[in-house]
């Protein structure tokens, strides 16, 4: 699966939607916290179905 959202993006991601924690936006989005840490460490990419739903979440 591509990758297209790095960990920056999606940093500023949860602080645009107000997730000031990984389990906050977990909870938001269905994943486990350790997925979202991965993703913020850059050892996973964000898949890019997630990306696009992070990104659609921003823009609402």
């Amino acid at each position: 699966m591509l990758v297209s959202m790095h960990p920056e993006e999606l940093r500023e991601t949860m602080e645009a939607l107000g997730c000031t924690t990984q389990s906050a936006l977990a909870a938001a989005i269905g994943v486990d916290r350790s997925t979202i840490s991965l993703w913020l460490d850059g050892r996973v990419g964000v898949p890019r179905p997630v990306s696009k739903l992070l990104r659609l979440m921003r823009a609402l």
